[in-house]
């Protein structure tokens, strides 16, 4: 028997079950008693597009890719889809192997049939997206952002679920925090998620635009990119330090006016000379004895 009779031979059964009436819906049971978790092969045309799908992009080049080797050997690893009706699926996942098998022309499609409502074919569908190799930094970062706000998971669920530590599940989150120049640089494969890490950590936007100009104008390693951050945050760190130097005179006439009034003063001023004074007070009635020292004729 060649593997293409065995196939159809192991089918048989599950296609007269999945023409029954009785695996329609007439109940909240979906899928039906018999059909859940079964593996079938069916008709492509049966199958609808996912509307949670969290992926946009697809390389029409690795698509032809993947027909041809579905010429060849098939299709290797099912599809997975939910019963909606009879002769009607919703696509739960494997979309890229749906859409290689169309352009291969073949005609059905093994698939996997599971339960699932909206919430949890979410789920799997942007779990199932994250473990694909040719995603990019964003795009994982933005399954996850999903993940955690639309399916309402924790971090350490999340992490769990994905199959990731918490720290690398958070680096990927962070990514979203970076200007949107810098996640399309990323997205596109202008630079590298270690790169756009080191930019995460600049707080300013447009050092952190000017810094994401020069990777790319000298195309210059993660090293580099983590010198001039380094170099950017220890300047950063001395301006600010100098605008808290508060000049002398400030600091003496700040010392006189808390000995006159017996209570604490602060005095604050920036480059500009705009500044304020703050005197603290311990209760009701020192703030009455400081109001009448000021006001004192």
């Amino acid at each position: 028997m060649t593997l293409q009779n065995k196939k159809r031979g192991l089918g048989r059964g599950l296609d007269a079950i999945l023409q029954s009436p009785e695996t329609d819906i007439t109940s909240s049971d979906i899928s039906g008693n018999y059909v859940a978790g079964a593996v079938a092969e069916l008709n492509i045309d049966f199958i609808e597009a996912n509307p949670f799908q969290p992926r946009t992009d697809f390389d029409d080049n690795a698509l032809e890719e993947l027909a041809e080797s579905i010429k060849i050997q098939g299709v290797i690893q099912p599809v997975t889809v939910r019963k909606m009706g009879r002769d009607k699926y919703q696509l739960i996942s494997g979309e890229r192997r749906l859409r290689a098998s169309k352009l291969a022309g073949l005609k059905t499609i093994p698939v996997f049939i599971r339960v699932a409502n909206d919430e949890q074919m979410l789920e799997m569908a942007l779990i199932e997206n994250t473990h694909r190799e040719d995603l990019n930094a964003i795009e994982v970062a933005l399954s996850y952002q999903r993940l955690l706000e639309e399916c309402r998971l924790t971090q350490e669920q999340l992490s769990e679920k994905v199959g990731k530590d918490r720290t690398t599940v958070s680096n990927f989150l962070r990514l979203l925090k970076l200007p949107p120049e810098v996640q399309v640089a990323l997205r596109d494969g202008y630079i590298s998620m270690s790169q756009a890490r080191s930019i995460i950590n600049i707080d300013d936007k447009t050092k952190q635009l000017l810094i994401l100009k020069e990777i790319i104008d000298k195309d210059l390693s993660v090293r580099q990119v983590e010198e001039i951050v380094r170099n950017t945050n220890t300047k950063n760190t001395k301006t600010k330090k100098q605008k808290n130097i508060l000049p002398e005179t400030f600091v003496n006439q700040g010392e006189k006016l808390s000995k006159s009034l017996n209570a604490k003063v602060k005095i604050e001023r920036n480059n500009r000379g705009k500044g304020s004074i703050t005197i603290n007070f311990k209760n009701d009635s020192d703030f009455e004895r400081l109001m009448s020292i000021i006001y004192k004729d």
